[in-house]
């Protein structure tokens, strides 16, 4: 199991229960037990009973699982369907909810297994091939060769960036884009954490330097975590660089032009805000609740990069010791 991921213990819903039914915050309640506060929103959600959540029916939910594992069933029946037909409905791979079967249970699950799952429900009518990223539909590389090139004034060229932000050991380390809505109506301003995965993602006025700045200062301070450097593109929005870099104590450099790869984490992260906002989406009509929303169900999505933990879990279990490497 790696490291960083731990299953509740009785004694922990005992404390989850009473916390709960106090009122408490899951976060609140993840740093009294010592534990995610994603991993403590998964144990309610999913081991409530009808009316709220209770120990008794955690305890029982859980007995059920581990049965099941231990038998080595493979079968996509029971709650083993249920748990991945909730887990589609929340855009999660087939790939990345057959790893995180395996991380919490033990049960081995093709991915494969879960593409016919969707292909025969299609057949029958559903609708679960909905929720794929690319419904069956082939991917094209994003180009973009209209992006903004203006000349950034003092801007350090991504040459000149520490080695170690290339290895994505530590926590800290940024890459930063806009994602401009249909007919150029509404700016979301991303940022992604090179290790973790994690997304942090704004909607800002407009794409000015001014308002990008702020968005940037004003959202990076609210972070547990040391902010070491931040990569952009060349968009004259991040002309405010300088201002950043004083006001976040953090090293700004800027990506080659047209070198989108060198920003591929950015680049593949707004792939998957687009899977909730298409092109065609009006972004100026996007509410702030929508757009947490969507961070919410991204960064508590298993990634196998992250041997199928979430953004989420191990951007805040390293809150205190940033500088561990986590994973190769």
């Amino acid at each position: 199991m790696p490291k960083g991921y731990k299953h509740v213990t009785r004694d922990q819903r005992s404390q989850i229960y009473i916390l709960h039914a106090s009122r408490f915050s899951l976060r609140e309640i993840a740093r009294q037990l010592g534990i995610s506060a994603s991993t403590v929103s998964r144990e309610i959600h999913r081991n409530s009973g009808v009316k709220n959540y209770s120990v008794e029916e955690s305890d029982k939910k859980a007995k059920e699982r581990r049965t099941q594992a231990s038998s080595g069933s493979r079968k996509l029946v029971g709650w083993v369907k249920d748990q991945v037909i909730e887990w589609l409905a929340h855009q999660w791979s087939p790939d990345q909810i057959s790893g995180r079967l395996k991380l919490e249970h033990g049960i081995s699950l093709s991915h494969e297994s879960i593409y016919r799952l969707i292909r025969l429900d299609k057949k029958q009518g559903g609708t679960l091939y909905e929720n794929l990223r690319h419904r069956g539909k082939p991917y094209n590389k994003r180009v973009s060769l209209t992006s903004g090139r203006g000349c950034i004034p003092h801007r350090v060229d991504i040459d000149k960036r520490p080695e170690i932000v290339e290895k994505k050991e530590r926590i800290g380390d940024w890459e930063g884009d806009t994602i401009i809505g249909a007919g150029h109506q509404g700016v979301i301003l991303t940022y992604v954490d090179r290790c973790s995965k994690y997304l942090m993602a704004e909607v800002i006025g407009n794409k000015t330097m001014d308002c990008t700045t702020a968005a940037t200062i004003k959202r990076f301070r609210q972070l547990p975590h040391e902010i070491r450097t931040i990569t952009y593109d060349n968009g004259k929005e991040f002309a405010g660089h300088l201002e950043i870099s004083k006001k976040l104590n953090v090293n700004c450099y800027f990506a080659k032009p047209y070198h989108s790869w060198e920003r591929g984490l950015n680049e593949h992260t707004n792939g998957l805000i687009r899977q909730y906002l298409p092109k065609s989406t009006d972004l100026t009509m996007v509410s702030k609740k929508r757009l947490q929303e969507i961070e919410n169900e991204i960064n508590n999505r298993p990634r196998k990069v992250l041997n199928y933990q979430t953004p989420a879990e191990v951007f805040f279990s390293h809150v205190n010791n940033p500088s561990v490497a986590l994973h190769s």
